[in-house]
């Protein structure tokens, strides 16, 4: 028995020990986040939590793999959440990302506002926590480890031999990091309470958004009556009607059932299967003729309607009007859906893997299509890990970019977090257009996803395990973890209470934006639970890249201006 004692034991830092130390830490916190209090639970984060307590018995890790874990994990986190969010991204900071960016950076700049009313009433009263202590309090509260490390290596440029000075802000990000991300969530608690807001009904709104989406493809069925357009082809009826549009069929009025060509000339009486935006809706009615209501799927004949998967790589970025399926195949495709979302297949739309697109015509040619573009299940399952490992690659190389400002001897960076996520979203959001394939499966991204959150909650606990009691259960230690939370608490609830109150923004959103502002993988990840959609997810993305390089910004500005 005593190389069990041995494997063990709190002392040893061998691989195999560290891998079950891991393994302890990140099924007993996932098991224990599953356990409900006050109808709560806190799912991942409770990792934090056992990975501090098993840090307090002494349990360690070689510091060399406890740093590569964290970061690597962290990478994962993010790199996934951008991958996901992307090709939302920047259409939701065009409908509402000046709005939401502003809150966050109203969040930025109360915590500093905060952070230096602490230090000097404090000052006034005697105490005796200095700014630096403070700075890293802050960097804990808000759960911003970049802006952590930046704060030291500052400290440590302007004074070579400051290393207790730095180990003193290590000790006040440790104290206020674990109620920082409590606070975060609990804060979330409090707006819904406080508006009496009911989840469900925010998770409809957000599901009827998307689906009233005025961009979403519209299917309607038109009976040509205007007898100004019989005689017109279907190419001129484009250039006299001003939208996009796609006529999917046409009965004729001998009840024969055509795809129509662009060559196709339009007769009275004809019924026309138009899919077009919601908002074109009336151009149609005003031109053609009025709407009926039609079963087209009961009608009799040889055409058909079928989805098809594109899962071929080299058609990833390729226009739909390239392909010249009308002359081809003589079939019509009359929407794609991507990740979810119907889009109008319009001839400049650039093909995706993973898009499956609605197609019309005889069955024999819409086989030929699918054998061409691969409809394959199988080949979409396979993970993409070029793509990950190129994303990854490129997302350090931009992270580690020096950023010089005039007045600042220290460079800022996005970091190891905020370059991935960059380079994620402009991945996953324009790839496409150089061939590059960034399509993964949901269950493959969310694997990554939540093993690298729970790689880096469990390596943050570990780390900050050792002193946490020593830190925290003293007078001057409650005093950092009631500076840290109020920190934390204040600025969200500003935030909450500003974008509720006076811009009536969907609480799944607002959970987003507090946990973006916060640069909190935990509270994203609490935020998604409850949503149980991407809704949260879009909202920290959106607020995610900007706020990072702010929270990095303000601490070495503290740092410059008050040392």
């Amino acid at each position: 028995m005593d190389w069990l004692i041995e494997l063990l034991s709190p002392g040893n830092t061998s691989l195999s020990s560290t891998i079950m130390l891991y393994s302890f830490v990140i099924f007993t916190g996932i098991y224990l986040g599953k356990i409900k209090i006050l109808g709560v639970s806190l799912g991942v984060t409770f990792v934090l939590f056992v990975g501090i307590l098993m840090g307090h018995f002494g349990y360690a890790v070689e510091a060399d793999t406890l740093h590569f874990l964290r970061e690597f994990g962290l990478i994962l986190f993010i790199f996934s959440i951008g991958m996901q969010v992307g090709p939302g991204f920047f259409s939701s900071f065009k409908e509402g990302g000046i709005r939401l960016n502003a809150l966050a950076l109203t969040g930025v700049g109360m915590s500093v506002i905060i952070t230096l009313a602490i230090y000097w009433i404090q000052l006034y009263a005697g105490g005796t926590t200095s700014l630096e202590q403070l700075v890293g309090i802050m960097s804990g509260a808000v759960t911003n480890t970049p802006g952590l490390g930046a704060a030291q290596q500052t400290v440590l440029q302007m004074q070579p031999d400051a290393y207790d000075t730095s180990q003193q802000m290590s000790m006040g990000y440790a104290a206020a990091y674990p109620l920082g991300v409590v606070g975060i969530i609990l804060t979330m608690i409090v707006v819904r309470k406080l508006f009496k807001i009911n989840v469900d009904n925010e998770i409809k709104e957000v599901e009827a958004d998307k689906d009233d989406s005025q961009l979403k493809p519209h299917v309607v069925t038109f009976r040509l009556t205007n007898e100004l357009i019989p005689g017109l082809s279907i190419r001129k009826l484009h250039t006299i009607i001003n939208c996009n549009f796609v006529i999917s069929r046409i009965e004729k009025p001998d009840g024969k059932v055509i795809i129509p060509k662009s060559d196709d000339i339009l007769e009275i009486n004809d019924l026309l299967l138009v899919v077009c935006s919601v908002q074109d809706e009336e151009v149609f009615h005003r031109f053609i003729g009025p709407m009926e209501e039609k079963k087209w799927e009961m009608v009799q004949g040889p055409v058909v309607s079928r989805r098809i998967l594109v899962t071929k790589t080299e058609y990833n970025g390729v226009k739909l009007g390239s392909l010249r399926l009308r002359m081809g195949y003589k079939l019509n495709v009359t929407r794609v859906n991507r990740a979810g979302v119907d889009l109008l297949a319009t001839a400049s739309l650039r093909l995706q893997m993973g898009d499956r697109l609605t197609v019309v015509g005889k069955l024999d040619d819409i086989n030929r299509l699918a054998d061409r573009l691969g409809n394959s299940m199988r080949r979409l399952n396979e993970p993409n890990l070029i793509t990950m490992f190129i994303g990854i690659f490129l997302g350090i190389l931009v992270g580690s970019i020096p950023l010089q400002f005039p007045g600042m001897s220290v460079p800022m960076k996005l970091g190891l977090a905020g370059g991935p996520l960059v380079v994620a979203i402009a991945l996953s959001a324009y790839g496409s257009k150089f061939h590059i394939v960034t399509y993964t499966n949901s269950s493959a991204n969310l694997l990554l996803r939540e093993i690298g959150i729970c790689l880096f909650l469990a390596s943050v606990g570990i780390a900050a395990g050792k002193d946490f009691v020593s830190t925290v259960f003293n007078t001057q230690g409650a005093l950092w973890v009631g500076y840290g939370f109020i920190i934390t608490v204040i600025p969200l609830l500003i935030m909450g209470i500003i974008a509720r109150g006076k811009y009536k923004l969907n609480y799944l959103t607002i959970m987003g934006l507090m946990s973006g502002g916060y640069t909190d993988p935990p509270a994203l990840a609490y935020g998604n639970k409850v949503a149980n959609n991407d809704q949260p997810a879009v909202a920290y993305s959106t607020v995610y890249p900007l706020t990072m390089f702010m929270r990095v910004i303000v601490a070495q500005v503290l740092v410059l201006c008050f040392l």
